[in-house]
């Protein structure tokens, strides 16, 4: 299993970049962390999520 924003899901495997462009993500908008660390948004493409990752997508929301 992987976590990914604190759910469980059936993804090891999977290209992280994918899964977010499938899940509606837009990547130019937001950061991704894996395991404690950011990745950088040119190396979402190169990321094969993995049995026990933790993975926290967060975006960016404007306002005052």
């Amino acid at each position: 299993m992987v976590r990914i924003n604190g759910e469980d899901k059936a993804l090891a495997g999977i290209n992280l970049s994918e899964y977010l462009k499938d899940a509606g993500y837009q990547l130019e908008k937001i950061v991704v962390e894996r395991n404690l660390e950011i990745i950088p948004r040119d190396q979402l493409e190169n990321v094969v999520i993995q049995e026990n990752d933790s993975i926290e997508v967060l975006s960016f929301v404007g306002g005052g």
